[in-house]
């Protein structure tokens, strides 16, 4: 990623913008200046007037000078990482080239950043030489995860006497992405892949008749005998039958995004435990093969405005879990009041596994949560305790309406999910191999063990 620019060019208004620049030195000198020439009128003393004309031309000609200056610099940013999760440093590197045949007075570089990263990084360099380069580097990191603007570049010139000061911007600009921290999950098997999602695959013949037959171009060492002989007349080379292809595993990961849900606020709230336990989830299902999909309480899904897509597991998986991550980056609380829309998505078919990640539910929408259940092939949710996540010392909080966890977690379980509660201080990776450990168990399936 880089920009580059020419630096000193005339530029209308140019002129006004360098005597702006002038600065507290360069102000004081002028100032000085004018006052002898006016008390060398006034007494009538020739010689304070050569010296009051001497203090207010070095000012005026340093802007001229500066202003005059024709520097072509060109410089370069390049983030390493681009993408990096919360709480993890990035190095920013700055590379200053002088394609101009002068050399540079002294520079100051400054790069703009967000105050969530950090201080504004400046840097001072001496003395270019024509056709030099330099190189500076800082580190920018931040708790929050978003997308945060870098740049533009500013280089600040400057005359050797320090009268005066000009600043001139590039235009590029680079974007630094945080992501959710990712935490890896233990290789268990939950209840989706023992019920022939996930490592037991289902198979789909792929041809339904002689009429619809799909076939794929001969390659050596296929059988003769699965040669279709109608395709081959048609397409003019040899055609086969194709074999039975392996369903991919399903898997929709739910987050439910509600402010109402969610109390607190920063990066230890239950609100990005919730988003961070999603993007772990999607991440480890990936990895195991799984088409996994993203969908919110919005109703919004990702990939697909429609939510027909999904994001497909094994091969190119680490490009699926980038996309996932810089969408779930971003993601931000929503006014909806209810889990209405992420059920008229589900209700649309058989959605494999369903993993969701609840905040607080009152007893219609814990309703709802249990209705969702029947669309997939099994259900395993994390309902974080809001009272927990809020509670003072010595005090406890009950949000209007909420129906406290326990009962929250016995609706849940009698609609068929393997239900889980979340307080401060609990890992995702424990709670996943205890999801696994309930499932199918008598008192999971019951709902008679919280």
């Amino acid at each position: 990623m880089s920009d580059g620019g020419s630096e000193g060019a005339p530029e209308r208004d140019g002129l006004r913008a360098a005597l702006a620049g002038l600065t507290t030195r360069g102000r004081s000198f002028l100032a000085a200046g004018v006052a002898a020439a006016v008390c060398s009128y006034l007494l009538g003393q020739a010689d304070l007037l050569r010296v009051g004309l001497l203090l207010a031309a070095l000012p005026l000609v340093c802007v001229l000078v500066l202003h005059r200056t024709r520097y072509r610099v060109a410089g370069s940013r390049t983030l390493a990482p681009a993408r990096v999760p919360a709480a993890t440093e990035s190095r920013v590197r700055l590379r200053m080239e002088n394609v101009s045949r002068l050399p540079t007075g002294v520079l100051m570089l400054q790069d703009r950043v967000p105050y969530v990263l950090g201080p504004r990084p400046r840097f001072i360099l001496d003395r270019v030489e024509a056709g030099g380069r330099r190189e500076v580097s800082y580190r920018v990191r931040s708790h929050l995860r978003g997308r945060y603007p870098l740049g533009p570049l500013q280089l600040r010139l400057s005359d050797p006497f320090g009268m005066c000061e000009l600043t001139r911007s590039f235009s590029a600009s680079d974007t630094l992405t945080v992501v959710p921290r990712v935490e890896p999950l233990p290789a268990v098997r939950q209840v989706g892949e023992a019920a022939g999602y996930g490592e037991g695959r289902q198979h789909s013949p792929a041809l339904a008749g002689e009429d619809d037959v799909i076939p794929r171009g001969y390659r050596h060492g296929d059988d003769l005998r699965r040669v279709h002989w109608r395709s081959t007349a048609r397409y003019g080379e040899l055609m086969v039958r194709r074999e039975e292809q392996p369903q991919k595993a399903r898997c929709t990961v739910l987050l439910d995004t509600r402010e109402d849900a969610h109390p607190g606020s920063g990066p230890d709230s239950a609100f990005e435990w919730a988003v961070a336990g999603a993007a772990s989830t999607a991440v480890h299902l990936l990895e195991r093969g799984f088409s996994v999909r993203l969908l919110t309480d919005t109703g919004s899904s990702v990939p697909g405005p429609d939510g027909a897509g999904s994001f497909a597991g094994g091969t190119g998986s680490a490009d699926a879990a980038g996309l996932l991550l810089d969408t779930l980056a971003v993601v931000e609380r929503s006014e909806e009041h209810g889990l209405s829309a992420a059920y008229d998505v589900l209700r649309g078919g058989n959605e494999g596994l369903l993993v969701a990640f609840f905040g607080d539910l009152d007893e219609e929408q814990a309703v709802v949560a249990g209705r969702m259940r029947q669309r997939s092939g099994a259900a395993v949710a994390f309902v974080l305790d809001g009272d927990a996540w809020t509670r003072g010392p010595g005090g406890i909080r009950f949000s209007d309406g909420q129906v406290p966890v326990a009962e929250r977690l016995q609706l849940l379980r009698k609609a068929g999910w393997t239900a889980l509660p979340v307080t401060p201080g609990d890992t995702l990776p424990t709670l996943w191999r205890a999801a696994a450990e309930r499932t199918g168990t008598p008192e999971t399936v019951a709902g008679g063990r919280s």
